[in-house]
């Protein structure tokens, strides 16, 4: 690849290096703990996926769609954030071409995460404020073009940087690399694109979350009938504003963990810290979503708890959708 003169990509190279020399002082109980926390969360992911396609109710209704793209998203992300982590750790490198894949398909689903948390509270808002509008409003098709906007604007800085490297130096994709994302940076206007984006999409978001929290809150507390469901609607929103700041924590620890790694003279503490990151910041808030959500649906939980035991017990047959 053509490496520039920026002082960031010289940072970043230095903060490869201590990143794989300090992967391989790592703990074989602690690898092994994660893998197997990840695939458990994986299994049940896609358990809960299953699930919702498996009543033609739920693939009609934009609350289930949502859900379960949510689901399919975090997903998809588990699998290849899991993968990455398992070449970084072994010190397997790639060809260029291969990683891109890779951290495409990884990055474009984190950047989905949040956004997939804004449209499910904006669905909640319209549902609780304008219930006779609802079904107008908040429709199949409708459902679909927000899904396909997300993806969209997910992976559009991502093209941007494939498109750039590639018009720059066509021969860097048969190289042989160490897979990060940081290898896509080759200029300084790549990293401050990158952090301008993360700041609009999780402003953005987090302005989205808080007024329909309140919104909702307020409805909740004034109207006489249907107020059941307000207040579930309420805590729902909640709870995406929870999983929203784990989601927001990820890149406000990376420029922490980067800093780490400059300055830090200890290759363990660095370890540690991408450790914890991965374990608590990757995986934690996508393993939530088929237990904070999931679980509180009357509709899904049954199914849930017959896929998820291979199907032994007693099934419901019919499903009610409120």
């Amino acid at each position: 690849m053509s490496v520039s003169n920026d002082s960031t990509v010289k940072d970043l190279l230095i903060y490869q290096q201590i990143f794989l020399l300090a992967m391989t002082e790592g703990k074989i109980s602690k690898v092994i703990f994660s893998i197997l926390m990840s695939l458990f969360f994986i299994y049940s992911n896609a358990i809960m996926v299953y699930t919702i396609w498996s009543k033609p109710v739920f693939k009609v209704t934009p609350r289930y769609i949502l859900f379960n793209h949510m689901l399919f998203n975090d997903l998809i992300h588990l699998i290849f954030s899991s993968l990455l982590y398992i070449l970084v750790l072994a010190s397997l490198k790639l060809v260029m071409a291969a990683c891109t894949v890779l951290v495409f398909v990884s990055g474009t689903t984190f950047y989905n995460a949040p956004l997939i948390l804004a449209v499910m509270s904006l669905e909640r808002y319209v549902a609780i404020n304008f219930p006779l509008r609802h079904a107008e409003i908040a429709t199949q098709k409708r459902t679909y073009i927000a899904i396909g906007i997300i993806w969209y604007m997910s992976m559009m800085h991502f093209i941007i940087d494939l498109l750039y490297v590639l018009l720059t130096d066509p021969t860097v994709f048969s190289s042989q690399i160490f897979c990060t994302r940081e290898k896509l940076f080759i200029k300084q206007w790549q990293v401050n694109l990158q952090q301008g984006l993360n700041i609009f999409f999780f402003v953005s978001v987090s302005v989205i979350i808080l007024f329909t929290y309140i919104t909702i809150l307020i409805t909740a507390r004034s109207i006489s009938t249907n107020k059941a469901s307000a207040v579930k609607a309420h805590k729902t929103v909640l709870l995406h504003i929870i999983q929203l700041g784990l989601c927001l924590t990820s890149f406000l620890y990376s420029s922490i963990e980067r800093a780490a790694a400059m300055t830090s003279t200890s290759s363990s503490l660095f370890a540690d810290l991408r450790y914890l990151n991965y374990l608590f910041v990757l995986i934690l808030p996508r393993c939530l979503s088929p237990l904070i959500y999931g679980l509180r649906d009357d509709a899904v939980r049954p199914l849930f708890i017959y896929y998820f035991c291979c199907a032994r017990g007693k099934r419901r047959s019919t499903v009610n959708v409120h």
